[in-house]
């Protein structure tokens, strides 16, 4: 039997390398992905591609340079995406639409591209790398976590659309872990002239989560339990215990008392 194929978008940091390393380390055929081969030119932990999830003819040739090697792509993890904060009415469109370009609109070129060969195959696998942001609107996070609500929702309707051709499609969701996310974070400016005074610090306490962060290799592993599930589930989540409970606060309390514990938390 062949190896399983996966491929890794945002593969060279991270939760992407550190879920390829892992994947590679129990036998599978890994593909990884980033948007500069000349920036990871040592780059030996496993293969890696040039792929920029945003454009359509870079996803295309990537997928077809595997194809070409491998005959197979049998798992794809959604990985790659942006951050971005700033209050609402301080986030310029242009910097929302390229928010929603990676970690929307991303996963979804990405989806169209392996599914063909899936179907051809009848069978494959789609984890998308989702957020617990994804889950509740969090203060100057709106953007981010509508990017990531939004693609929660459209794997449901994904998962249904393509179950007749075997194959199967989850989304996981990780709370805070130890990645480079926030060096590459779009930030709306702190401004002297701003009404949202609360935003510098609050953005303090953002990075603040992400440097006490837990180290990736939890959401590797939860990848590789979710390719050995016979029936995924739609949603998997990965995090701290107070970030998981706090989805089920979410679930059992008013809104306006969860608005409370947010406010608190923020210290708003």
């Amino acid at each position: 039997m062949n190896k399983k194929v996966v491929l890794i978008t945002g593969g060279s940091s991270g939760i992407g390398k550190a879920t390829g390393i892992f994947l590679k380390s129990k036998g599978f055929t890994v593909y990884g992905t980033t948007r500069s081969l000349d920036k990871h030119k040592d780059f030996a932990d496993f293969q890696l591609l040039e792929l920029d999830v945003k454009d359509d003819i870079s996803v295309n040739n990537a997928i077809q340079t595997i194809l070409k090697n491998e005959e197979q792509i049998d798992i794809l993890i959604n990985n790659a995406g942006v951050g971005i904060t700033g209050p609402v009415e301080e986030t310029p469109i242009v910097e929302i639409n390229k928010a929603f370009d990676t970690n929307f609109n991303g996963p979804i070129r990405m989806v169209q591209a392996v599914l063909p060969q899936m179907r051809k195959q009848q069978s494959g696998l789609i984890i998308n790398i989702t957020s617990i942001a994804g889950y509740m609107g969090l203060p100057f996070r709106g953007i981010y976590s509508a990017t990531k609500g939004a693609l929660e929702l459209a794997t449901e309707a994904l998962r249904m659309e393509v179950r007749e051709f075997g194959v199967k499609i989850s989304n996981l969701a990780p709370g805070d872990f130890a990645t480079n996310i926030a060096a590459g974070r779009y930030h709306s400016p702190v401004l002297d002239s701003s009404p949202y005074k609360a935003y510098g610090k609050s953005l303090d306490l953002i990075n603040e989560d992400v440097n006490n962060a837990s180290n990736p290799i939890e959401v590797a592993k939860k990848v590789l339990m979710i390719i050995n599930t016979t029936d995924p589930k739609v949603h998997y989540k990965v995090g701290s215990f107070m970030q998981k409970f706090s989805l089920i606060l979410k679930k059992i309390l008013p809104d306006k008392r969860y608005e409370r514990l947010l406010l608190k938390h923020y210290k708003l």
